[in-house]
């Protein structure tokens, strides 16, 4: 009796166990039944992990895991006392030597050059009276009238009234031509420096913001208020929905019965007899061996080709890393251009 026990449970066991083979295989491993090929993949998870551009302590965030973000949104914050400190004193030296640079390029004003005009002028009025008194003493010496010294005195007093009177006029001419070309242009060269200068702090100044890069869903808030951000430190994880594709891998064996643009019906076990509209929008170039997730040990080495099938999911069901099952009738016309998503992108069946 217990060895007929035995034998029975044996026999059970054998069959449990080849059960549990054959629906591995059949579940995991792609299938094409006539016109219609059967794929199974995940929904598939993509994620970007936004960062600040500067470096600072976070003063907010703005957004908590499952919160729905769009683009462009505002999610957190740092200190940005000393970017604007910085931006301040970027724009108050731009505005020095934009004032500089205006200075030089309308050049000397009117009143300036009346003044260095009628200097010059003094100037050479006190040059020949010294002149003419010079010429005069020079003539007395023989008579005895004015000493050598005289004499001397008289020529130093002429030769200095010249110097001022040339000096003079040179500023003068100065004062009329206005300042030279190439000092305007050193000085527009330095204001335009400081106009980079304004514009990289006002950047900077910005970058104390973080927005999101795209519509998604938060999945983790790596940072809190109060931690230290910087270009190297990720502030959010967030889950990137659309597209919205299903990932897939058809054997080399199917792979000349596929074209890019043919429709696919996409089911999930979480909304039995749903069926979702889908296309194939992507196939890899290259073969790959059958990733370890997707397929049993046995059926590893087998070469397939990555897919990706676009669904449409009106009614937001279809979740990140979902199982989905895909179905290509292998029929159906060559599609002349890529579907989209319509009205009916799902329904009841």
């Amino acid at each position: 009796m217990n060895a007929r026990l035995r034998i029975a449970a044996a026999v059970l066991f054998a069959v449990i166990v080849g059960g549990g083979i054959w629906w591995l295989v059949v579940r995991l491993h792609p299938s094409a039944s006539g016109d219609t090929l059967v794929l199974y993949g995940n929904v598939d998870i993509r994620e970007v992990q936004p960062a600040f551009n500067d470096t600072g302590a976070v003063t907010a965030m703005k957004v908590s895991e499952g919160a729905i973000v769009k683009r462009s949104e505002l999610i957190a914050t740092i200190d940005d006392s000393r970017y604007a400190a910085a931006l301040a004193q970027a724009r108050q030296q731009a505005d020095n030597l934009k004032a500089a640079l205006a200075k030089l390029v309308k050049g000397s004003r009117p009143e300036e050059i009346a003044q260095a005009k009628a200097t010059m002028e003094g100037l050479r009025a006190i040059y020949d009276n010294n002149n003419i008194l010079y010429r005069r003493t020079v003539g007395l010496v023989p008579h005895g009238a004015a000493s050598t010294e005289d004499r001397d005195n008289a020529l130093a007093q002429m030769n200095s009234s010249h110097d001022s009177y040339e000096a003079a006029r040179q500023a003068y001419i100065l004062a009329v031509k206005g300042p030279r070309a190439e000092d305007i242009t050193a000085a527009r060269a330095a204001y335009g420096a400081a106009e980079a200068a304004v514009t990289l702090a006002a950047r900077e100044f910005a970058d104390t913001k973080l927005y999101a890069p795209a519509d998604g869903i938060v999945e983790d808030r790596i940072l809190e208020p109060g931690d230290m951000a910087s270009p190297s430190t990720p502030v959010f994880t967030i889950a990137l929905p659309n597209p919205l594709w299903v990932r897939a891998y058809v054997p080399e064996a199917e792979l000349g019965r596929i074209r890019l643009g043919m429709g696919a019906s996409i089911t999930t076990d979480s909304y039995p007899g749903r069926v979702y509209h889908g296309w194939i929008g992507y196939l890899s170039p290259t073969s790959e061996f059958t990733p370890k997730t997707v397929e049993t040990s046995e059926l590893r080495t087998a070469l397939v080709y990555q897919l990706r099938v676009y669904v449409c999911d009106a009614r937001d069901e279809l979740r990140l890393g979902m199982p989905a099952t895909v179905q290509i009738n292998l029929n159906q016309a060559v599609a002349t251009s890529m579907p989209g998503c319509g009205p009916g992108d799902a329904a009841h069946h």
